[in-house]
This record gives structure tokens, C-alpha cells and sequence, in this order.
């Protein structure tokens, strides 16, 4: 297989990992699950990741990949107003099965929580970052420390994946992100 391939396959794999750790769990999603949702091996799915936990931070880290460039480029309410807008689709649903997931594993697995941490500061630097630029710009208030207003949005995002991710009707969260977004803005 040429290296094109190779991604290829390796891109298959997380999106149908994903599915299945999101609808199963992390313990639930079995090898036997794995390779039904891919339609590979475990020969095939362990080529491309060393184990089940590999495979399993690998979905996480390609999300938090994602989440970043889209912070980085739009903020972090813009990442809400995407999660929001595609809230009833199967990727969405699965999306967030994973993030509560990775939720779970950082209460739980200390090793775990230890090698998400770098992923997890990578978002948050790059809201930091966002914010730092708008503040720049004069569009952000400038009389709360930018420290503050990056958990307050981090703190928003974790709440709208909670909300979503039990199946609570996504109803006028659009206007709810609206408030978030002035509560940080200059009046």
C-alpha cells in the first residue's frame, strides 16, 4: 500500500472507532466490536495503532486536533455554534459519545489523564491565543483577565457537550451561545 493508502485506512479506522466507542464505551468497544464497525482485522487495525488505548487516545487526539485548528482560526464559540448546528447528526452523536468518554478516562485512569493533558493545553492555548488576538483587535473586554474569560468559554463548551451529548434538545442554545459571546466582547 502506497502512504496515501496507508492514511487512508488509518483516517477509516478512527471514524469508525469513534462510532464504536461512542456508542459502546471504552470498555464496551471490544476487539470483536472494532473490527466489526471497520470491517477489518485486528491485524489490520493494530498495524496502524499498538493497542486498543492507543487507538482510543488517537481518536481523542484527532479531535482535539480539529477543535484547535477551528479555535485558532474562529474561537471557541464558533467550535459551539458548529456542535450545535450539527447536533442531530450521527458524526456529531458519536463526536460527542467520545468526548464524554475521554471524560470518564480522566477521572479514572491516571495514565490516561497524563498523556491527555498536552492535548487539553493545546486547546486551551489556542483560546488563550484567539482571545489575546481579539482583545488586539478591540473587540474583546478588556476589564477581565484573559485567563478568566478562557475558562469561562472552556466552561461554556464543556457544559453545551454535556447538554447534548444525554440527549437534551439542542432548543435555543443558539441564543445561549449569543449571550456567551457578548459576555465577552466590549459593550
Amino acid at each position: 500500500m502506497s502512504q496515501d493508502q496507508l492514511d487512508a485506512r488509518r483516517q477509516e479506522i478512527l471514524a469508525a472507532a469513534r462510532a464504536c466507542f461512542a456508542r459502546h464505551g471504552y470498555e464496551g468497544a471490544t476487539v470483536r466490536r472494532l473490527e466489526e464497525e471497520t470491517g477489518l482485522s485486528r491485524g489490520a487495525i493494530f498495524h496502524h495503532f499498538r493497542d486498543k488505548d492507543s487507538l482510543f487516545l488517537a481518536v481523542a487526539e484527532d479531535d482535539a486536533a480539529a477543535m484547535v485548528e477551528t479555535v485558532a482560526r474562529n474561537g471557541l464559540v464558533q467550535v459551539m455554534r458548529d456542535l450545535l448546528a450539527r447536533a442531530d447528526s450521527t458524526e456529531t452523536a458519536g463526536w460527542l459519545g467520545s468526548q464524554l468518554e475521554v471524560s470518564r478516562r480522566l477521572r479514572t485512569d491516571p495514565a490516561f489523564a497524563k498523556r491527555w493533558a498536552q492535548r487539553s493545553q493545546a486547546i486551551t492555548d489556542a483560546t488563550h491565543e484567539r482571545l489575546h488576538r481579539q482583545r488586539e483587535a478591540g473587540v474583546l473586554r478588556d476589564d477581565v483577565p484573559l485567563d478568566l474569560l478562557t475558562q469561562f468559554l472552556e466552561l461554556a463548551y464543556d457544559g453545551l457537550v454535556l447538554h447534548l451529548a444525554t440527549g437534551r434538545p439542542p432548543g435555543d442554545l443558539g441564543r445561549v451561545l449569543d449571550l456567551v459571546e457578548e459576555a465577552v466582547r466590549k459593550a
